[in-house]
C-alpha cells in the first residue's frame, strides 16, 4: 500500500489516534463554548478540559455492544471523568462532533498537499529557467511539428499547477467549516452563539446551514481538485515517459549507483517513477466519483456516505502528498539530454522549417494554395528518402528538405536562394520565449 510508504506527517493525521484526538478536540469545544454561554460550571469545565481522555482499545470493546462509534467513543471519554462527564456531547449529535472533527483533517491535509504543490511549482520553475533555450522538437499526434524549448514543455507544467494552486487555496475554505446545529440542524438544543464559538475555537468557520450533516458537496470539491491535480501530474509523467523512451531519449529517471531495472535484462533503466505516478495518479481520480455520489443522502442525512469517506478521505489525500513527493524529487533529478534533443530536432531533414516557408510565399504574391503545393510536394519526397534509409543531412550540413527547395525551380523563381536558407533560423523559433517567460514566471 501507497500508506506504508507515505511520508509520516500525513499518515498521522489520518491515524486512529488522530481521528479521535479530532473528535475530542471538538468535544472540548463545546464544553468551552457552553461554559461561556452560562450552561457548563466552571469547575465542571476545567475538569472536562484538563482529564478527559479516550483508550482506543476500549472503544474497540464498547464498540462490539454498542456498534456506534460515537457512543463508544463518548462512553470512553465518560469513564476518564467523574460527575462532570454528563456534560460531555451535551445537546450535539454525532455528526456535529464527526463532521466538524474531519474539517480539521481535511484542513491540516490540504494545506501539507497545498505545500507539496508549492514545492514542486518551485522545481518546474527551477528546471525550466535551466532549461529556457534548450531546443527540442515540438510534437503534435506523436509526430514532429516545430522548434520549442524544453523550458516551454515546463512552463507549461508549471503554468498549470498555478490554476490547481488557486483551486486547493479556495476549496480550503470550503471544507473548513463546522457545524453544532442538533440532529436536524434546527439548532433547537444547540444555540447558534455556540456553533460560532465551537467554530471560533476551532479555527473554522460555521456553515451558514447545515442538516445533520454539514453538506457533501464540499467534500466532493475537495476530490475533484485533487482528481484534477492528479490528472495534471500524470500528464508530466506521461510525457516523461516518452522522452526517456529508447528511440527519442531525450530525459532520463536519475539512474542510481547499484539500482536494477530488470531481473532478467542487466541492461535495462526503467522510467519507473513515472510509471509509479500514472497509476497513482489513477487511484487518485478513482476517489471522486464517489464523493460526488455521496452528495445525495436521503433527506437530512442517511450514512451510506460514511463507509465511502472512512476509504477515499485518508486514501486520496495520503495518496496525493506521496505522489507528490515522488514527482518532485523525479523532476529535481531528471537527466536531461540536449544533443539528443537536437539530434531528434534534426531527424526529419529540415521538415521541421515547412511552414516558415509556406508564410513567406504570400508574402510574395503566391496564393496560399499554391504555396501550400511548392511546400508539400518537397517535404513529401523528404518523407521518401528517409523511408528508404538516406540521411537527413548532407556532408555540408544541409538538411534533405533544404536541398529540395533550393533544386525547386518554381520556389528559386519566387525567392532566391538566400530567402529559402534563412527560413531555416532556429532562433525565429525562440525569439518570443524570453516574453512568454515573462508572462508565466513574471520577473
Amino acid at each position: 500500500m501507497v500508506e506504508r510508504y507515505a511520508r509520516e506527517q500525513m499518515k498521522k493525521l489520518w491515524s486512529m489516534d488522530a481521528k479521535y484526538t479530532a473528535w475530542l478536540q471538538v468535544e472540548k469545544a463545546v464544553v468551552k463554548a457552553w461554559n461561556q454561554l452560562g450552561l457548563i460550571p466552571d469547575a465542571a469545565c476545567q475538569k472536562i478540559c484538563e482529564n478527559a481522555r479516550f483508550d482506543i482499545k476500549r472503544i474497540e470493546e464498547i464498540e462490539k455492544i454498542s456498534k456506534h462509534d460515537l457512543i463508544a467513543f463518548t462512553t470512553s471519554v465518560s469513564e476518564s471523568l467523574g460527575d462532570e462527564s454528563r456534560f460531555v456531547h451535551y445537546g450535539i449529535t454525532s455528526s456535529d462532533c464527526i463532521d466538524t472533527a474531519t474539517a480539521l483533517q481535511m484542513k491540516d491535509s490540504l494545506e501539507l498537499v497545498i505545500e507539496d504543490v508549492l514545492g514542486l511549482r518551485a522545481v518546474i520553475k527551477k528546471r525550466a529557467l535551466e532549461h529556457k533555450d534548450t531546443l527540442m522538437v515540438g510534437r503534435s499526434h506523436g509526430i514532429h511539428g516545430e522548434p520549442i524549448t524544453f523550458g516551454l514543455v515546463l512552463a507549461i507544467w508549471y503554468d498549470e499547477l498555478n490554476r490547481h494552486l488557486a483551486a486547493l487555496k479556495a476549496t480550503l475554505g470550503v471544507v473548513a467549516v463546522g457545524a453544532i446545529s442538533g440532529a436536524m440542524g434546527n439548532m433547537a438544543h444547540t444555540p447558534m452563539e455556540l456553533e460560532e464559538l465551537v467554530c471560533q475555537e476551532l479555527g473554522l468557520t460555521p456553515a451558514p446551514i447545515s442538516n445533520q450533516i454539514i453538506q457533501r458537496d464540499r467534500y466532493a470539491r475537495l476530490m475533484s481538485d485533487l482528481a484534477l491535480l492528479a490528472s495534471s501530474c500524470e500528464k508530466i509523467a506521461v510525457a516523461l515517459r516518452h522522452y526517456q523512451r529508447t528511440e527519442v531519449y531525450e530525459t532520463e529517471e536519475y539512474f542510481a549507483p547499484g539500482q536494477k531495472g530488470s531481473s532478467a535484462m542487466p541492461h535495462k533503466r526503467n522510467p519507473v517513477l513515472s510509471e509509479n505516478i500514472t497509476g497513482l495518479c489513477r487511484m487518485i481520480r478513482s476517489y471522486a466519483i464517489p464523493a460526488m455520489e455521496n452528495v445525495a443522502l436521503w433527506h437530512e442525512r442517511d450514512i451510506s456516505h460514511s463507509s465511502v469517506e472512512r476509504f477515499i478521505l485518508p486514501d486520496a489525500l495520503i495518496t496525493s502528498d506521496f505522489m507528490l513527493d515522488r514527482l518532485k524529487g523525479l523532476i529535481e533529478n531528471l537527466v536531461v539530454y540536449p544533443e539528443n534533443m537536437m539530434k531528434n530536432l534534426n531527424l526529419t531533414g529540415g521538415l521541421v522549417f515547412s511552414q516558415r516557408v509556406l508564410l513567406e510565399l504570400p508574402k510574395k504574391g503566391v496564393s496560399r494554395e499554391d504555396s501550400y503545393k511548392i511546400v508539400q510536394r518537397n517535404a513529401m519526397k523528404v518523407w521518401e528518402d528517409l523511408q528508404k534509409g538516406k540521411s537527413a543531412l548532407n556532408a555540408q550540413g544541409e538538411s534533405l528538405y533544404l536541398q529540395y527547395l533550393l533544386a525547386d525551380t518554381e520556389l528559386c523563381a519566387i525567392m532566391d536562394a538566400q530567402s529559402i536558407k534563412d527560413c531555416f533560423d532556429y532562433s525565429y523559433y525562440t525569439k518570443n520565449v524570453d516574453k512568454i517567460f515573462q508572462r508565466v514566471f513574471g520577473h
